[in-house]
């Protein structure tokens, strides 16, 4: 079976979605499954190995322009393919482009509006290479905005295409108010011919069979997963540090909470409670007032706030996550993975997280931490004393978090989940 796997690039910054379908695709190839990882807008930035290596199809200057200068669009094509080059993209998003939903309005109804807006040209050039090059069996894309090409495709396509959710409303919600529910009402009416939608939770089914007014019995599932046999586990023997890390792995922005978790961490302090707080993650330029903020509100700590960046290899994130006495990412919206979670687990760190979103599930699957309250600063900060203060009860998360992850949470597992899905639609046709 062929699958072609389009994931979307994360504008030069480190994106878990992109990481999640980077390892699910290297695990579908081992289970000798033929797969083309396609990246669209920009090139994929993972830190493990890269598994797409087309040309970037929709690249997103090109897009930009299409939208942006009325003559681009009917410009032949050779005279602007050299703009989608990986290394001219990477070039452009060095300089800190945003790609959140506030200043892309205009843009986004444009993709959505596929070959009738106008960007017509580029959508055409992505389905003849996706026909007449690749002639997979399945394809699968792995968000909502992707299906701008459907009514094209399908012109031409009678194979199974389904979609992969993994946080397309936080996008969709930071829209101005003008464009979002136009945004909406085009993807329900392009996606009409998915054979169905694949995400990584029931919450996160449940919440997108709701907001994009989708029959719930269309979504499947596959489980959120990690490549384990990449992820060294801490050695309890030597991880023991003169103070105990609490740790942050996420990107820098209000929506992750790290501000909440400096927030609970004062109460830690007050309660004359001994630790340090260590932070990983990419910080765009559009919050960097933001982190100006936490870093007041941290100065209670001293030198015990530690921002390390954003690791650039996946040796450095694991040598990060294995000095950690427990791990807390406490995202203020409904979350739909936490690869970030299942990271820290594999590592032998347990977690502290919201009893929102994707957290629950996948604490109840795993064993590998505990939960409070959204938005109780207090009881948060209970929450995180309980494994400083309790080696029995940190040895237990840490253990069940271990298995659960091996268990039900592998790149593997994943890979299988989504074979059957697209064996199972495949034998339809």
């Amino acid at each position: 079976m062929h699958i072609a796997f389009v994931t979307a690039g994360g504008a030069g910054m480190f994106c878990g979605s992109c990481m999640q379908d980077n390892a699910i695709a290297r695990a579908l190839m081992q289970l000798d499954c033929e797969v083309s990882l396609i990246p669209t807008y920009t090139p994929i930035r993972v830190d493990q190995e890269n598994m797409s290596h087309t040309p970037v199809y929709l690249g997103g200057i090109n897009l930009y322009l299409d939208n942006s200068i009325g003559f681009w669009k009917h410009l032949p094509r050779p005279l602007v393919s050299w703009l989608d080059h990986p290394r001219v993209i990477k070039w452009a998003t060095s300089f800190g482009i945003k790609n959140d939903g506030a200043d892309l309005g205009p843009m986004t109804i444009s993709m959505l509006n596929g070959d009738t807006g106008p960007m017509q040209r580029e959508y055409q050039v992505f389905v003849d290479h996706l026909i007449d090059d690749l002639k997979p069996d399945v394809i699968l894309f792995t968000n909502a905005l992707l299906s701008g090409v459907m009514p094209l495709l399908t012109k031409r396509y009678s194979k199974p295409i389904f979609c992969l959710l993994q946080g397309d409303d936080l996008f969709l919600n930071q829209l101005p108010d003008q464009y979002r529910q136009t945004a909406i009402d085009s993807i329900r009416r392009n996606s009409e011919q998915f054979a169905g939608f694949i995400t990584h939770t029931r919450v996160y089914a449940d919440l997108m069979s709701e907001f994009l007014g989708i029959d719930r019995g269309r979504f499947l599932q596959i489980p959120l997963s990690v490549d384990v046999d990449a992820h060294e586990v801490q050695d309890l023997a030597t991880s023991a540090n003169t103070l105990p890390r609490i740790g942050y792995f996420a990107r820098i922005a209000p929506e992750k909470g790290l501000l909440e978790l400096v927030q609970a961490t004062h109460h830690l302090h007050e309660d004359g409670i001994d630790f340090e707080l260590h932070v990983g993650g990419y910080l765009g330029p559009q919050h960097r007032s933001y982190f100006k903020r936490i870093q007041s509100e941290a100065k209670f700590l001293g030198d015990r706030f530690q921002y390390i960046g954003s690791p650039a290899q996946h040796s450095e994130k694991m040598d990060f996550l294995r000095q950690l006495h427990l791990l807390s990412v406490p995202a203020n919206y409904e979350e739909p993975k936490g690869l970030y979670l299942l990271e820290a687990m594999a590592a032998g760190i347990p977690v502290v997280q919201p009893r929102r979103g994707s957290f629950p599930e996948l604490i109840e699957s795993t064993g590998g931490g505990l939960m409070y309250e959204p938005c109780n600063s207090r009881d948060h900060a209970n929450s995180l004393r309980q494994l400083l203060e309790n080696p029995e009860l940190h040895l237990h998360h840490r253990n069940s978090g271990l298995e659960g992850v091996n268990a039900r949470h592998t790149s593997k597992e994943a890979a299988k989940a989504m074979l059957k899905i697209c064996r199972d639609a495949a034998e339809k046709v």
